[in-house]
């Protein structure tokens, strides 16, 4: 059964869902419950806060109490007030895990101006335009490479043939870390994003392991970098930054998860979730096939259809007043990127995938303001030369979802661990 057959037959499943969410107490809806997202049932949930209970306070959840800001503007209030909503580690951090996936580690997303702002400028030469117009050919090589070497008329997983090892080698690339162990990269990112009992490590010790053998790899590479001339890689720069050359291990290591998760999960989810978009919306991967130009707006239109990072969490630095409510000093607040990105009042028609939309970057899957996706350009160039390659060996739809996806866990990143499809050439 394809993906387009089993969308047909979900849809009186999707009534049923809509009825039960629509008839429960609203104190009751908590949108942090991981479930959700790994069986893609989040929506309803998201529809009828943003409707009844926009800034909505939810008293009991495996995360503790929080409030759930699901409205475009309101999210967007949130961002814009970095004074009184605090990213930093002391106060909690970024996620609605306490201390940053439950890590207790320090980085630069989760700090406060002024030290926020120094330690984000000493990697940003990394995704300056000179250099990813020095990085579109390797990346445009190494797409062609994975396409062509894929099984013709064999079921596959998109996740790991594909989306995997695309953003693993461009990580490697990024840390110029040795080739040969890059899917260490991987592992780690899986390792610092997993909630326990998702199968991922057996546990706390194990993670823990697994991290700092991560942070001892890394030492041995800023080691050999701190006294060599200064590279253009990751390590090396953060190595020769005033900013950034007396961190100390705690911080180095939630520096170095920053990057990763983030150089590694957010392309790597929407890589995978293009090709089911695609596939549950022919008529625009048919439109796609018509007008390969329409690449360049179909990536910001994936991005906010897949979101994939679901949700930041900032906490108040004192009492303030949102959408009627007040919000309280020392209060989590968790943004919903999932839910803005398909806010009516913000988004015209939220609910459809179209690759040619007139505004497709009026989305905040980057989030906005001062903590705004430092690699946002890059994960838009990584997935515009993958389409544009793509369809260049198939011209035609014919990379078909063959199967219901395995979505990850988890209430911050939104991805897939399976994508089975089938290239029909």
């Amino acid at each position: 059964m394809n993906i387009r057959q089993h969308k047909i037959i979900d849809s009186a499943v999707a009534g049923e869902l809509v009825d039960k969410v629509n008839a429960m107490p609203l104190g009751d809806i908590d949108v942090s419950d991981p479930a959700l997202y790994e069986s893609n049932t989040h929506w309803p949930y998201f529809e009828r806060l943003r409707r009844e209970d926009p800034v909505h306070y939810c008293k009991d959840s495996m995360f503790g109490p929080y409030w759930a800001i699901t409205r475009y503007q309101d999210i967007m209030e949130v961002e814009m007030h970095h004074e009184v909503f605090s990213s930093d580690t002391s106060n909690g951090g970024i996620t609605i895990q306490d201390g940053n996936l439950g890590l207790g580690v320090e980085m630069f997303i989760a700090m406060d101006p002024p030290k926020h702002d120094a330690q984000r400028k000493a990697v940003s030469p990394m995704v300056s335009p000179e250099n990813l117009a020095r990085l579109e050919s390797t990346i445009r090589e190494r797409s062609q490479r994975i396409l062509s070497s894929l099984p013709v008329g064999e079921t596959f997983n998109w996740v790991e043939k594909v989306s995997i090892e695309l953003t693993t080698q461009m990580l490697a690339t990024l840390f110029d870390f040795p080739w040969e162990d890059r899917r260490k990269l991987t592992r780690w990112s899986e390792v610092a994003t997993a909630l326990p009992g998702t199968g991922v490590y057996e546990t706390e010790e194990q993670r823990r392991e697994e991290l700092a053998e991560c942070l001892a790899y890394f030492t041995r590479l800023w080691n050999e970098r701190v006294n060599a001339e200064p590279g253009p890689d990751l390590i090396s720069m953060m190595a020769h930054s005033d900013a950034t050359r007396n961190m100390g291990p705690n911080e180095f290591l939630g520096n170095l998860i920053l990057l990763i998760v983030g150089g590694n999960d957010t392309t790597r989810n929407t890589m995978s979730g293009s090709v089911l978009a695609l596939n549950q919306n022919p008529d625009q991967y048919q439109k796609l096939c018509d007008n390969p130009k329409l690449v360049e707006s179909m990536v910001p239109e994936l991005i906010r259809w897949q979101t994939p990072l679901s949700s930041m969490r900032r906490t108040a630095l004192a009492d303030y007043e949102l959408g009627g409510k007040t919000i309280h000093k020392g209060d989590k607040v968790v943004m919903w990127y999932a839910s803005a990105n398909r806010d009516p009042e913000a988004i015209e028609n939220p609910e459809q995938f179209i690759i040619d939309r007139k505004r497709p970057r009026q989305h905040i899957s980057f989030g906005f303001g001062i903590h705004r996706c430092v690699g946002n350009r890059l994960a838009e160039l990584q997935l515009k030369i993958l389409w544009e390659e793509i369809l260049k060996l198939w011209p035609e739809p014919c990379i078909e979802v063959v199967g219901e996806p395995k979505r990850v866990y988890s209430p911050v990143v939104r991805g897939y661990t399976e994508m089975p499809v089938r290239i029909n050439a």
